[in-house]
């Protein structure tokens, strides 16, 4: 049987401006996500892990951390879009305009902004990207603009899966 190779992500040749990339995977917050990852960072504010304090609020019910959100629609893009990454320059325009709730599924899409060549590295180039995130219904939760340094063809580190010992 023959050794298939899976999926090695795009290199900066492979961007085009203009397009648009559907990630694959939709993800349904739950309870612990967002009370884990509001402890994890030490965010104070009780609306996130607090039901009673968020029955008080205009929502009603707990929202979901807004860096989480952040976090995950990152995460959601990586494969199509950052699997080689030299690194992450920095997010702009982070707009949070509709809150995200415990039980709602986010997915997410990107946009390639712009491209261009690095001056200093000649293995990578400069891709901007437009990252939006949405609910189940199509309600935009989250979208934010993203500049990392991707690798050239050529280029990417070689990573090594060793091969399993036959027992």
């Amino acid at each position: 049987m023959a050794l298939k190779q899976g999926w090695t992500g795009r290199v900066y040749e492979d961007f085009e401006v203009g397009d648009i990339y559907q990630h694959p995977l939709g993800r349904t917050i739950l309870a612990a996500d967002n009370v884990w990852f509001t402890l994890l960072t030490q965010n104070t504010n009780p609306i996130h892990f607090d039901s009673a304090y968020a029955a008080q609020t205009e929502y009603k019910r707990p929202l979901v951390d807004s860096t989480f959100t952040l976090a995950l629609v990152t995460g959601q893009s990586v494969t199509d879009i950052s699997q080689n990454a030299m690194a992450n320059l920095g997010w702009d325009e982070v707009r949070l305009p509709n809150p995200l709730f415990e039980g709602d599924t986010v997915y997410s899409r990107s946009e390639v902004l712009e491209k261009r060549e690095s001056k200093s590295r000649p293995n990578v180039g400069i891709v901007r990207f437009k990252t939006t995130g949405f609910t189940q219904d199509g309600t935009i939760v989250i979208e934010f603009k993203r500049t990392a340094l991707i690798y050239k063809r050529g280029h990417v580190p070689q990573q090594h899966i060793p091969t399993p010992k036959e027992s």
